[in-house]
């Protein structure tokens, strides 16, 4: 089975094309008896407490199985399958378990502390510094009873948070409405072409209309009746709850959240913290929950105004013009794009004509080449659909990465965007040679339909732009540590600057020339419609930020609570008292798809979000101040940003790298101009 398993043979790339659910159980059984042999090695008593050894025999096991498992776990992720699904859970407790096992292993623990410091080079000391609290946060610290019961606490959390992801999938796949021509009145060509399509490929009537976002979010913007938007928006924020139309309430999260809600909370009390959000704080730049919940308020109080004006101008609008006295939930992203079409004399159809998929992609690919002094060209590797592409990245003629870019949105994918690291920069303890890093860069845009391209919202090449921008920092690492190179080791709550700093460039016009062509004519975003759109740029986003900041606060309050929460939704709706401007449903259950808490790594982590915003929005003003007057950019700017930010990787703490760059710490105020909150 060895020789036939392709589990077992990732390099240089995996074969995507020959991977089958039947080779995952046999080689991860494998390579976790190959890492728990490694690990029996290098606890030894004889073993040498040697940075080099340990990594040389522990890590090249571990991450041979960790590059096997990432396989398996994209694939779950995007090319989801019963069969997948079922190979996918039954290998998960057994992983659960190992790098529990691992990370809190008291012998591993004593030779990592037996490390001499001064015999590394920086990077391998901010490594032994992350790893050493690892160990602790690992509960290398604890004993007996209490060592046993936080690795019971890490195995059933990745069962649960698994399983909340799959009802999430499944309630949003499970939906379909097949709406009727008159239904349909003002929804875009392209979206009636698509759904169109979809109900005749099930021979069905009429048109076929789910929750996956490129079909959702037009009806919401655009369709006529109220009627068909509310049934939508029904199914939509009830999704994977208790409040789910009939048979879709089997999908319901809300046992799911309230055990991982209490096991976190014991997980905490095991590790001698007050909550969650203290133990999820030590490895991130904001220093307690305290600071976060101050830094999120005080960016509500100054949005409010802004949020409250926004508001305001809707509802004039709808009283005006369509005669709503009272609208409901449903009509709000109707109501928005009416106004913002009335407004600003243009609509987002309009300006998605211009940006079709390849040609914003060869935009991206010019202005990250310009500034970053990169060439990035398409390559060849098997891959796990035929929608899927592959492309290297050289500077002077030397590979330094390398990514898949799975763009379209597909029954089985889960919803969302993301970039996720396939493999990591290393140079290798076992061979000598450097490895280069492969990262996956997920969206879920709409296909193209008639033989044309993908066409993308502006919001859409916005997505892919901030995607990139963490491929980037994964792919310009110049660091040979693997635990500290590219993403790996960054604060969780500044690894968001790269792609938060690369949205600019969506509103640049000089970008904007080479990244946009009409799908039929071909001639590029006329500069009367980008001036428009730049006039519009700010359009609501007072409530944007406010409705961020609820997430956020809602996020941390439910981790810094003194017990678990058991009523999620009452602090959900205490939370939109304290911050929202606009009130969905009370039967509305945004917290049973929040995926990033609850089985996304974000958990006490969303204000992440905005705590990035403010450093990319400052990172970026410094491109601003060197612009030329022509609107070319510094390359000596764009070379100091990608030494200090994106080569420097996990090396060094974020704000060390931050100040390398921009010579002092972070200010508010590039944030608040660049979103018209001056």
């Amino acid at each position: 089975m060895t020789a036939e398993n392709p589990l077992f043979n990732l390099s240089p790339l995996p074969r995507f094309d020959l991977i089958r659910p039947e080779h995952v159980a046999p080689a991860i059984d494998a390579l976790l008896a190959k890492a728990r042999a490694a690990l029996e090695e290098v606890t030894a008593p004889g073993f040498a407490a040697s940075w080099q050894a340990l990594s040389a025999t522990l890590d090249v096991a571990t991450e041979r199985l960790s590059l096997a498992w990432g396989v398996v776990s994209h694939l779950n992720a995007v090319a989801d399958t019963p069969q997948l699904r079922a190979a996918y859970n039954a290998a998960l407790p057994k992983i659960a378990e190992f790098y529990t096992r691992l990370g809190c292993d008291e012998r591993l623990y004593a030779k990592y502390k037996a490390i001499d410091a001064n015999a590394l080079n920086a990077e391998q000391r901010q490594a032994l510094k992350n790893a050493l609290r690892g160990f602790v946060l690992g509960g290398a610290e604890l004993h007996g009873e209490a060592k046993k019961r936080f690795a019971e606490i890490q195995e059933r959390s990745a069962e649960l948070t698994q399983k909340f992801s799959e009802n999430a999938l499944d309630a949003t796949d499970a939906f379909a409405y097949y709406a009727s021509a008159e239904e349909m009145a003002c929804v875009p060509d392209d979206v009636k072409a698509a759904t169109r399509a979809a109900a005749e490929a099930e021979g069905q009537s009429g048109y076929k209309l789910t929750l996956k976002l490129p079909c959702y979010l037009p009806m919401m913007q655009f369709a006529a009746s109220s009627a068909l938007r509310e049934r939508l928006y029904r199914a939509y924020a009830t999704r994977a709850s208790d409040q789910a139309e009939g048979d879709a309430r089997r999908f319901d999260n809300t046992a799911i959240m309230q055990e991982i809600l209490a096991l976190r909370h014991e997980e905490a009390q095991l590790l001698g913290y007050p909550d969650f959000g203290a133990v999820s704080l030590v490895p991130k730049m904001a220093e307690s929950p305290e600071e976060v919940v101050r830094f999120l308020r005080e960016l509500a109080a100054k949005a409010r105004p802004y949020a409250e004006r926004d508001v305001q101008d809707l509802r004039d609008y709808a009283r005006k013009e369509l005669g709503l006295d009272d609208p409901q939930p449903w009509d709000w992203t109707y109501l928005s794009e009416r106004l913002r079409e009335a407004r600003y004399a243009f609509s987002e159809q309009q300006v998605k004509s211009y940006f079709t998929l390849p040609k914003v992609l060869a935009g991206l690919f010019r202005i990250a080449e310009t500034l970053f002094e990169i060439s990035i060209r398409p390559d060849q590797a098997p891959v796990w659909h035929s929608g899927v592409s592959f492309y290297r990245i050289e500077r002077d003629g030397k590979l330094l990465g390398q990514f898949y870019l799975d763009p379209a949105a597909r029954p089985g994918k889960r919803g969302g965007a993301w970039m996720d690291d396939a493999r990591s920069r290393w140079l290798r303890p076992d061979t000598g040679r450097l490895q280069t890093p492969v990262a996956y860069l997920v969206c879920n845009f709409a296909e193209g339909v008639d033989g044309k391209p993908a066409l993308l919202t502006h919001d859409d090449a916005t997505t892919l732009f901030h995607e990139f921008g963490h491929g980037l920092h994964h792919m310009l690492t110049q660091v040979d540590e693997r635990d500290v190179s590219g993403i790996s080791g960054v604060e969780w709550d500044a690894v968001e600057l790269p792609s938060q700093f690369m949205e600019n460039f969506c509103w640049e016009w000089n970008v904007l020339q080479h990244m946009t062509a009409h799908v039929d004519t071909g001639e590029p975003l006329p500069r009367e419609l980008f001036d428009k759109m730049l006039a519009a740029r700010n359009f609501q986003s007072g409530m944007q930020t406010l409705r961020q900041i609820e997430f956020a606060l809602f996020d941390m309050l439910l981790h810094t609570a003194r017990e678990p929460v058991k009523d999620v939704q009452a602090l959900l709706l205490a939370v939109r008292q304290e911050v929202a401007v606009l009130h969905p449903p009370a039967w509305g259950r945004m917290a049973h798809t929040f995926s990033h808490i609850f089985a996304g790594g974000y958990a006490a982590g969303y204000y992440s979000y905005k705590w990035a915003e403010v450093l990319a929005a400052d990172a970026y003003a410094a491109f601003e101040e060197t612009v030329t007057p022509d609107g070319q950019h510094s390359l000596e700017t764009g070379r100091k940003y990608r030494q200090a930010i994106l080569e420097a990787g996990g090396s060094r703490p974020a704000m060390e790298s931050f100040k390398a760059f921009r010579g002092r710490e972070p200010s508010l105020d590039a944030l608040l101009r660049h979103q018209g909150m001056a």
